[in-house]
């Protein structure tokens, strides 16, 4: 398991990017990074629904998850997700 400090570093990174770049990491296939980036929020939030939600997510990326990222990030930058 990595370290924390990994798991932030992956985090912050994910979150600083360029919108541009965020878009692109949405789209079909790519949209596991977003789905590895919420498995990674929810356990550094210690939340078991968070996380539970998060594994749950992988399935709902290749249908319509990766809409909803689309949209969210074009809107407020930030993925569907919790805050």
């Amino acid at each position: 398991m990595p370290s924390e400090g990994v798991q932030m570093d992956y985090c912050k990174w994910m979150e600083k990017n360029p919108k541009w770049l965020k878009l692109v990491l949405c789209l079909w296939i790519l949209d596991i990074t977003w789905a590895i980036w919420r498995i990674v929020k929810a356990v550094k939030n210690g939340s078991i629904i968070q996380l539970i939600l998060a594994i749950l997510w992988i399935v709902a990326a290749g249908t319509v998850g990766w809409i909803l990222d689309v949209i969210c990030i074009i809107i407020n930058d930030y993925p569907f997700w919790f805050r």
